[in-house]
């Protein structure tokens, strides 16, 4: 049924929760996993006279090797779980539009959710809800 599954994850333990039940399904299924890892964009900061010392280069790097970091946990589980993957990472301001738009590429997204409720879920909002309703690509959450 699914033979394209996107991942998207931030290396917490709820994505590592959801890996485990995404590669269930992908091998269940003979599916191929891309693993999403979306990072934040450089911003410059400064507080009074004192600023920051990494440069855009210095932040992208080391946002880039943590991110590889990442994908390639996952890429090993996959491996060790005989699912053929992929690891891509991207930066992205919002990490759902990086999620919606790597997803449509995909015949399902598996994710986790912290399953924030009431205000704190209004105010925080979720990557997950955002992109359940931004997107048209069907997705299993994991909690």
């Amino acid at each position: 049924m699914y033979k394209h599954i996107l991942m998207p994850t931030d290396g917490s333990e709820l994505s590592k929760a959801a890996l485990r039940e995404g590669l269930k399904l992908a091998k269940e299924n003979g599916a191929k996993v891309v693993f999403l890892n979306v990072g934040t964009p450089f911003h410059v900061f400064a507080a009074d006279s004192e600023a920051l010392t990494d440069t855009r280069p210095e932040y992208e790097k080391h946002a880039l090797k943590h991110g590889e970091r990442i994908l390639g946990e996952c890429e090993q589980a996959a491996r060790n779980a005989g699912v053929t993957s992929a690891g891509r990472f991207v930066f992205g301001e919002h990490p759902y539009e990086e999620i919606v738009r790597a997803g449509a590429e995909a015949d399902l997204i598996v994710m986790a959710s912290h399953g924030r409720k009431g205000v704190k879920g209004l105010l925080l909002g979720s990557v997950t809800h955002k992109t359940i309703t931004h997107g048209e690509t069907p997705v299993l959450v994991i909690r």
